[in-house]
């Protein structure tokens, strides 16, 4: 065995590898067991520096500890060792000398150990003439032996396809992903806290349904072998969550998966997480208000306080109220050009061949308003905005609007460019809704292949009476990207969807 490992060998070095392969086999050989079953630690290491944190420089305490952690630096300085371990929370130096440890041989093993190890210590705190908060280490247990090597301490792992196939590698070498991901997991905890305070009840629905619907996307397929029945893995969980509304659970929510057979770039994965709210006797000015506050609300949690972000450049305080502007003025404003919904199609069609834009003859007025916002409008929305009244024809389960029948009452929260989610006051008629359903599947059935079908058991729900209701969906990894300051979806899921391995 090396008595000074090699703190810059490569990812997967073979002959590193080999190395350890050769360490297991000796530590079996002399009876040590590289992978026991249990060490009872009696704090993390976050609680050993909030107990010991102001020690002054120099000191050596009798309290004994026990703490754990994977070894990310070993070295030897003289007669001493010196190393750094690390658990979630949070890091700490061991100090290793042989007149504590046990002998020359005990601490010849210690410097045996490798970065990457588990190691669990027994010690005293103690705190180096420079005030680094340590352990004097007078036994150690190799928890884990680590086969493959850490990326080098200097450059980390930086190849962004590794990183992400190699998610476990990425959270032990790279800083910055674990707070991405301690945003990520600060803000859905907020969420959770914020909802309950409100009356919200978390339900779970399911995964696989019979019927598509809740959103226009593609949907994956699969196959019940016992009943002999395709199935749809969910695109949204919308439908469910307003039957309970029609059972009588007035304020529903769930944070959970959906699928959506799409294509893959930086603010979308083919499986991502979506909450949705579902509050009785609300419209989608309340969801508004509910959106604001989620928003805030987890900004404040995961960034220490502070509800202020940088989008491309700039300071954007979420806590701002955010200002609603209809899609029709939007795009007046934007590209200096009328169209909405309510116009004849070819006239909406003309402003589309004036923009050089294309489009489908299938599409009506509404359609072709929502093209021209989209490719044109939503890209330059930098600082957060509800963009409200939404074409009817393009939103299959909103009321309609209740100063223009070719609008419904639904809006996106748009922040850089991309929508944060999808609300609107819900549509509660059940023949409207029918005639509705019934267009989504004659637009299925002429090749949409994003359009719903026909959910009889939802219609049967809405005869029993559904109350005005708004609902809200949030896109949970998009508002993580924001919080956490990153622009790829790939950074803030922990194992996103990738080509297979060559």
């Amino acid at each position: 065995m090396s008595d000074a490992p090699d703190d810059r060998a490569p990812l997967d070095a073979p002959a590193e590898r080999a190395r350890r392969l050769a360490d297991i086999e000796e530590l079996r050989a002399a009876g040590v067991d590289p992978y026991p079953v249990r060490f009872d630690r009696d704090r993390t290491l976050g609680e050993l520096r909030a107990e010991f944190g102001e020690l002054e420089p120099g000191v050596t305490t009798d309290t004994k500890v026990r703490v754990a952690g994977r070894i990310l630096l070993i070295r030897r300085q003289g007669k001493l060792s010196f190393a750094t371990v690390r658990d979630q929370s949070g890091s700490v130096q061991l100090f290793v000398s042989s007149d504590d440890v046990g002998g020359e041989e005990a601490h010849r093993q210690f410097d045996r150990l490798d970065r990457g190890d588990w190691v669990g210590v027994e010690g005293t705190v103690m705190t180096t003439r420079r005030g680094e908060l340590s352990v004097n280490v007078q036994s150690f247990m190799l928890l884990a032996k680590a086969l493959r090597p850490l990326p080098d301490k200097w450059h980390g792992l930086s190849d962004v396809d590794t990183r992400f196939r190699q998610r476990y590698v990425d959270l032990v070498v790279n800083p910055d992903a674990r707070r991405v991901f301690e945003v990520r997991f600060a803000a859905i905890a907020a969420i959770r806290r914020l909802l309950e305070e409100r009356g919200f009840v978390e339900v779970e629905t399911p995964t696989l349904s019979m019927e598509l619907g809740g959103a226009t996307a593609r949907p994956f397929v699969t196959h019940h072998n016992r009943l002999d029945l395709d199935l749809y893995l969910r695109i949204a969980t919308e439908l469910h969550l307003k039957r309970l509304v029609v059972g009588g659970f007035e304020r529903v929510f769930e944070i959970g998966r959906v699928f959506r057979n799409e294509g893959i770039d930086t603010t979308h994965n083919p499986e991502f997480t979506m909450l949705e709210a579902y509050q009785a006797f609300a419209d989608y000015t309340d969801m508004m208000e509910l959106t604001e506050s989620l928003v805030v609300h987890a900004a404040r949690a995961a960034l220490d306080g502070s509800t202020v972000v940088d989008i491309r450049g700039e300071a954007v305080d979420l806590a701002e109220p955010w200002p609603r502007v209809t899609m029709v003025d939007l795009i007046r404003e934007r590209v200096g050009v009328e169209i909405r919904p309510s116009m004849p199609v070819d006239g909406a069609r003309a402003v589309l061949d004036g923009l050089r834009l294309p489009y489908e003859q299938r599409w009506g007025a509404g359609r072709l308003t929502q093209e021209v916002y989209e490719e044109l409008v939503e890209p330059h929305i930098v600082r957060p905005t509800f963009v409200i009244d939404h074409p009817r024809e393009t939103s299959p389960l909103a009321r309609a609007h209740r100063d223009d029948p070719t609008l419904v009452e639904r809006f996106e929260p748009v922040v850089d460019g991309t929508e944060l989610g999808n609300a609107y006051s819900e549509l509660t008629d059940p023949i409207d809704q029918r005639e509705r359903f019934e267009a989504e599947a004659r637009a299925r059935a002429a090749g949409d292949v994003e359009a719903g079908t026909v959910d009889e058991d939802y219609l049967r729900a809405l005869e029993y009476g559904l109350p005005p209701t708004g609902g809200m969906g949030l896109g949970i990894d998009r508002l993580a990207m924001l919080l956490g300051g990153v622009t790829s979806i790939r950074e803030v899921i922990l194992f996103p969807t990738l080509r297979p391995e060559q």
